[in-house]
């Protein structure tokens, strides 16, 4: 599913225009995206919860030389599923 098959899908199961659920979706990633910049968490009950973590540096291989590369240590988003929505997946 892509962005545009997403907003067509809450405004039908919500009933708000696909203005208005492309407005809303388009928030949700704002707020979100900004939360995470800052290295707060966010946690939707049912749903699952939005974290920042620490990756460390470590090594690599380059697949096309086989020469040893560096990896620099980064930050990454991490998605942990709640229970409920690990139960409906199921």
């Amino acid at each position: 599913m892509n962005k545009s098959e997403l907003v067509e899908a809450i405004a039908k199961k919500s009933g708000l225009t696909k203005v208005d659920a492309k407005r809303a979706l388009d928030a949700f990633i704002g707020v979100t995206s900004a939360t995470l910049k800052k290295g707060d968490r966010i946690a939707l009950v049912g749903f699952g919860s939005f974290s920042v973590t620490k990756r460390a540096a470590r090594k690599g291989r380059n697949p096309r030389t086989g020469a040893d590369i560096k990896i620099p240590a980064r930050k990454v988003v991490k998605f942990k599923a709640g229970a409920e929505l690990n139960a409906n997946v199921k």
